[in-house]
């Protein structure tokens, strides 16, 4: 039996324009992100079926959740192992600070080493992926042949497109992370499949990708 799970990266925040490392720290939406989840809510509202909203509790993917939540009447059901990667001591900096604060480990991360945790007990990329994998094993199994919503954050994202599309976690990303993109997943028997990815067509205004390349 197939259930679906509408994967959706929260809206933007301050942060994300500036590409500065978030992980755990809890940033709220920008007002552009309050304005994506506003058009995530009306879509998914008018679209209706959706029989259970889970969200990392983190502040930026409630808010980005809340809004259809509420608008179909559902419990907004809050999980700590949806969060972002923790990562230790490069939380709050952009790419070029953690180059010069920690020359020896960036040189080690750009590798894309999965075993590489960042300084400050921070996840490595493979404990990130099985506890992002294990987090969804009891939400997909309540909800048999049901069709849920899932708000977390990029890292998450990236992990369940890899999940999905049987890639290694060192390969490079070629795929989006768009803030309040809707991704579709479908689980049956044990395993993922990537249903479609990437759709922002409820957004009238921009949105960014998940990475730590800073604009021009």
């Amino acid at each position: 039996m197939t259930t679906q799970v509408l994967f959706i990266r929260h809206g933007e925040t301050d942060w994300n324009r500036i590409k500065r490392i978030q992980g755990h720290i809890d940033i709220p939406l920008s007002e552009h992100g309050s304005l994506q989840a506003e058009q995530l809510g009306q879509r998914l509202a008018r679209e209706g079926r959706i029989d259970a909203v889970y969200s990392s509790d983190l502040q930026r993917a409630q808010q980005t959740a809340r809004p259809f939540a509420d608008a179909l009447g559902l419990e907004l059901r809050l999980s700590e192992r949806l969060r972002e990667r923790f990562y230790g001591a490069f939380q709050g900096h952009d790419s070029d600070e953690i180059n010069d604060k920690f020359p020896a480990e960036y040189v080690e991360w750009q590798t894309r080493d999965p075993g590489f945790a960042p300084p400050g007990d921070g996840e490595s990329q493979r404990v990130f992926y099985h506890r992002v994998l294990h987090a969804m094993e009891p939400i997909v199994a309540a909800h048999p042949g049901g069709r849920i919503a899932v708000v977390a954050h990029g890292g998450v994202l990236d992990c369940i497109y890899r999940f999905g599309m049987k890639l290694p976690l060192h390969e490079p990303r070629n795929w989006p992370l768009l803030n309040c993109s809707v991704n579709v997943v479908d689980y049956a028997d044990g395993g993922a499949t990537v249903a479609s990815w990437g759709d922002v067509t409820h957004l009238s205004t921009d949105t960014d990708d998940d990475n730590l390349r800073k604009r021009a």
